[in-house]
């Protein structure tokens, strides 16, 4: 009794063009891979810091293998009798928060008057709002200083909160208007047909439909809100201290306390990577509506 044999069919083999596309696209995922590490290096490294004794992270060249330890973290939190970081990350959350929630506020109907029902001139608005980001932030520290102090509301964390607003504002209501440019105005047209009202329309057709943009515009008026320093430095002291400036403590005339500056520049990372990491669908979708037209 014989038993058959099937024998399977040669795979037909790739064209030139095709075994050169596959071969680039390989050396480009390996590039892609090596640029991201590369990139995430700094992070990492400042994560290993913050993991060694001060003795260990202090060493040059650094001490890779040197034992690990939360030392850092627990200094950071106040363990060994230092000031605690909770109210400068309190105001930190406070300033960041408010001020993305009055941008959004601000932004939506200006993106929405500049885009769906378009103003007369209105590049000359968008340029208008442009210029405002071309002034060097230190050119009006002084003025703002001056301001602040003659009512009263230096180290007052209120003051960041409308500073803050002001500084984003320009850039939100542009990544809005590119946003709502692609809603399409008969869907406006058919809400407003049946009675629905501006306020109406902007809660419950035009975010919505504009929910990407959005998120991606919060989150970057929340990144810059959190990251700035300089007039949070200038303006604020003790009670209205932000996370960044609270940062600058660990540079002292005794030295540098290396592990306890990582530790805290990690803490200080978390909100911002959580939040990147909640929104990086909506984010990606976001940039990439007000990107392609």
């Amino acid at each position: 009794m014989t038993t058959a044999v099937v024998r399977r069919p040669a795979r037909a083999a790739l064209p030139p063009a095709a075994r050169r596309a596959r071969r680039r696209s390989a050396w480009l995922g390996l590039l892609a891979w090596a640029a991201g590490i590369l990139f995430c290096l700094p992070a990492l490294w400042m994560l290993l810091t913050s993991l060694h004794s001060e003795p260990a992270a202090a060493t040059n060249p650094p001490s890779l293998g040197a034992a690990l330890t939360l030392d850092g973290y627990r200094e950071f939190f106040g363990a060994g009798g230092g000031a605690t970081p909770w109210p400068s990350l309190i105001n930190s959350a406070t300033a960041s928060l408010v001020s993305t929630a009055l941008v959004l506020l601000l932004a939506l109907p200006a993106a929405y008057a500049l885009s769906i029902r378009p103003v007369r001139k209105w590049t000359d608005v968008m340029f208008f709002f442009l210029s405002t980001k071309m002034l060097p932030v230190v050119a009006g520290l002084l003025p703002v200083y001056l301001f602040a102090k003659s009512v009263g509301m230096l180290d007052n964390v209120w003051l960041l909160v409308v500073l803050y607003t002001s500084m984003n504002l320009p850039i939100a209501v542009w990544m809005l208007q590119s946003f709502l440019a692609d809603i399409p105005v008969s869907i406006i047209e058919a809400a407003q047909v049946d009675g629905a009202r501006l306020p109406t329309i902007l809660a419950r057709i035009v975010a919505p439909l504009a929910g990407p943009g959005i998120a991606a515009t919060s989150l970057i008026c929340f990144i810059f809100s959190w990251n700035e320093m300089l007039f949070a430095r200038v303006l604020t002291g003790v009670v209205a201290q932000t996370a960044p400036v609270f940062l600058t403590g660990f540079v002292t005339s005794q030295g540098l306390f290396l592990a306890q500056l990582c530790a805290a520049s990690v803490v200080v990372s978390l909100p911002v990577l959580a939040a990147g990491f909640a929104a990086q669908d909506r984010l990606v979708q976001g940039l990439s509506l007000g990107a392609v037209k």
